[in-house]
């Protein structure tokens, strides 16, 4: 019997938090989509901490979520502690963190995928990617004969499983995270799994290195679980969520889920930890050598904490729920590649953790990935059309971080298939847009996090008004309802009416107006004002001011939450504005895609070189490229007006 040849649209590699997005949106756009996973109950695994959100994290939760992304509805639904940090700062760093029940967030992940039309979970692992030729010198036991490549750039046309099963389709979107070559190391100890100690992949490498894809080799860690019932609460500090809990989703009615939230717990490691860990360095396969990857620089072991940090006396330990129905703690800021018997003796330092039972034991994790820089902002590999990629595969680090980009890689994936324009965010408009461009434009040498100070623009790039900036590219690609779009296009208008007529209404220096003023501890009117004048005042807010504005009237809560914001903050924002308009000259201007760098005079010889080895598709990457002066911008840009001239 010859092998199994199936045809789908476009197949992704990986069910992890960017698979889950690529996929989603593949099949919801309208295409025959199947999505490989090795395990079926590693959907939308969280291998590290059970949350979702968090500093920067929280932007690009809700962003997916604007964008018709899933990660935003599956926390609201499986969370057991929500808070909004930084909420004493200003609204452009505050952000949504939701603890996650974990077992339930796989779970309802799962069950959406599994009931989603048009998708197909296979488990299996891919051994293969195959391109047209590929796919043309085929034999009946889906061996590929031998030929002469002639493909100068290959077209993806499919994709081999371990069983030599073959799906044949028009794009394959990479989303394979920590899998590829993975080996978890503890101390001495070094087993070839994928985290939690699933498969890990061990083939599709060699696959990717035939098509002339570089790879690279980063690393990653987690810390203990421990046995709850072996931990003293008592000598730590209960952390308590939100009394009212925001929602990730804007489609997530705030009211259907208010409910009782599970405590986390603030201990501190001390200089007997430290002790310990600096005793043993030489047992850490980090610093005996035996780790090869890059680990990543914001999100440190606890031994790379006790070295680089050596003035510090302590460091803080979140210990975290892994779900209601389990009785595994997380000891967050405290991920470790020591052997066991050294891991427990520095956790029983740790006040409240004397007698901690480990149930699962902290290790280290590398494996196989690349440099960004192969692909366009589409998250499409230059050099084999049809090929898209995402997550931590990219080089990434985070779930929200590997959610953004599945999602942008699913959706450009699907509109190549469909030969529309791509679906390109650009630092001005979103956190997706500032990730993806880090990631193709600048040389990542370790993993790489999102962070607020990352993105230029963050007073107009909050997490409370990514519908308002990205809806509409949601609906445009078919992923956000007519019924939400319509929604956003209200919300627009309500919010710009209202401030309006805040300006307009004004307020005297009447006795009642002044009673109210040293009321709300704001100073008194020494002649007219508005309505909006006075809510730039720190001190007072819109609810507030109902109290001298009779005329208000009732609007939602999160047309009321903008109103706020942009007035409050209309002058910084304005400025912003400008830089915007700057920007985004920059960016207009295309750069050819055969443009020869040889032929620009005057440019620099690191400047031809780095312009030749990242290829930017506009002026503006080009100005972001380590190595590229304002100079050579200069000499580029009267080159281009002289090449359009040309042509």
């Amino acid at each position: 019997m010859s092998r199994i040849r199936e045809k789908v649209d476009v197949c992704i590699v990986g069910a992890g938090h960017a698979g889950c997005e690529a996929a989603l949106a593949c099949a919801r756009m309208g295409l025959n989509t199947v999505i490989f996973t090795v395990s079926v109950d590693s959907i939308a695994l969280m291998p590290c901490n059970p949350n979702i959100g968090g500093s920067s994290k929280g932007h690009l939760v809700r962003e997916v979520d604007a964008l018709g992304g899933e990660m935003g509805k599956n926390i609201d639904k499986t969370f057991i502690q929500s808070k909004m940090l930084n909420i004493s700062k200003g609204p452009a760093v505050q952000s949504l963190r939701a603890q996650a029940d974990k077992a339930d967030y796989t779970r309802e992940m799962r069950k959406v995928l599994e009931n989603q039309d048009n998708l197909t979970i296979k488990q299996a692992e891919v051994t293969d990617i195959l391109t047209l030729e590929d796919i043309e010198h085929l034999d009946d036991e889906n061996n590929i004969l031998p030929y002469e490549k002639k493909e100068e750039v290959p077209t993806i046309a499919g994709v081999r499983i371990y069983t030599g099963a073959i799906y044949e389709c028009k794009a394959v979107v990479l989303c394979t995270g920590t899998y590829l070559n993975a080996r978890c190391l503890c101390g001495e100890a070094i087993t070839y799994t994928g985290p939690n100690g699933l498969q890990a992949a061990t083939h599709l490498t060699d696959s990717l290195k035939n098509l002339g894809i570089q790879m690279r080799r980063f690393k990653t860690g987690t810390p203990a679980r421990m046995d709850k019932r072996s931990i003293d609460f008592s000598k730590m500090e209960e952390q308590f969520g939100d009394e009212r809990i925001v929602p990730f989703s804007f489609s997530t009615d705030p009211d259907s889920i208010q409910k009782d939230q599970i405590s986390c717990w603030l201990t501190y490691t001390n200089e007997k930890t430290h002790e310990i860990i600096n005793q043993n360095l030489h047992r850490s396969p980090i610093y005996a050598g035996i780790i090869e990857g890059t680990g990543p620089r914001y999100c440190p072991s606890i031994e790379d904490k006790v070295v680089k940090f050596s003035d510090k006396p302590r460091h803080q330990v979140f210990i975290e729920p892994e779900g209601i129905h389990t009785n595994e703690m997380y000891v967050g800021g405290m991920s470790s590649s020591l052997p066991e018997d050294v891991q427990l003796a520095m956790y029983r330092t740790v006040p409240g953790l004397e007698n901690c039972k480990i149930v699962r034991n902290a290790y280290a994790i590398e494996y196989d990935c690349i440099n960004a820089m192969q692909l366009y902002p589409t998250l499409e590999f230059k050099s084999v059309k049809g090929l898209f990629s995402g997550g931590q595969f990219n080089g990434s680090s985070g779930y929200e971080e590997a959610a953004a980009q599945g999602l942008i890689a699913g959706i450009n994936a699907a509109l190549f298939i469909k030969g529309e324009e791509p679906l390109i965010l650009d630092r001005s408009e979103s956190y997706i847009g500032v990730l993806i461009d880090d990631l193709v434009i600048k040389e990542n040498l370790e993993p790489y996090r999102m962070m607020t100070s990352r993105a230029e623009y963050r007073l107009l790039l909050r997490q409370d008004n990514a519908d308002l900036r990205l809806r509409e590219k949601g609906y445009r690609v078919g992923l956000v309802s007519r019924e939400q779009y319509e929604y956003i296009l209200y919300k627009k208008e309500a919010i710009q009416n209202e401030i309006e007529r805040l300006k307009k209404v004004s307020v005297g220096a009447a006795k009642e107006n002044q009673e109210f003023l040293i009321r709300h501890n704001s100073s008194t009117l020494k002649s007219g004002s508005n309505l909006a004048e006075l809510l730039c005042r720190p001190e007072l807010t819109y609810e507030i001011l109902g109290e001298i504005d009779p005329e208000r009237k009732p609007l939602p809560e999160d047309v009321i939450e903008q109103v706020d914001i942009e007035i409050k903050y209309e002058g910084y924002m304005a400025r912003q504005l400008r830089q915007v308009e700057q920007f985004k000259k920059m960016e207009k201007k295309k750069i050819p895609d055969k443009l020869n760098y040889d032929d620009v005079p005057s440019l620099r010889i690191e400047a031809r070189q780095k312009l030749i080895q990242y290829r930017p598709v506009n002026v503006g990457q080009a100005s972001r490229i380590s190595g590229v002066s304002p100079a050579d911008i200069s000499v580029l840009l009267v080159y281009l007006e002289n090449y359009r001239n040309r042509k």
